[in-house]
């Protein structure tokens, strides 16, 4: 099976998918000046869209690993988790607290997903 790579930069691709498994890089909020909240919508709004771009979508998540900088943050990103994510089909997820590549990034989330 052939290997495709979205969005590929200098050192890493956005998203690749293999052998209809898409592995999505972790997604970091557009606006870092907002909370943990806003943050985690804009991720999953990221995800979103590259989900559709691969020809999936979020039912067909296999894990997310979400990477917060505050662990005291993990009520309020699981409010906007909540919101978005399928009930019927929830992924297996991790949240472990990490120091992201900014401090003004509050919440990184990486997902698998099936096509």
């Amino acid at each position: 099976m052939p290997i495709q790579r979205f969005h590929p930069g200098p050192r890493m691709s956005e998203m690749v998918v293999h052998n209809d498994t898409v592995y999505l890089a972790g997604q970091i909020a557009d606006d870092g000046s907002t909370d943990v909240e806003s943050q985690t919508r804009d991720v999953l709004r990221q995800i979103d869209a590259l989900l559709a771009e691969a020809g999936t979508d979020k039912s067909r998540l296999l894990t997310a690993t979400v990477y917060l900088a505050d662990i005291g943050a993990f009520a309020a990103m699981n409010r906007a988790w909540d919101e978005w994510v399928d009930r019927a089909n929830p992924p297996a997820r991790a949240t472990v607290e990490a120091r992201l590549a900014a401090p003004e990034y509050l919440v990184e989330i990486q997902v698998m997903a099936g096509r």
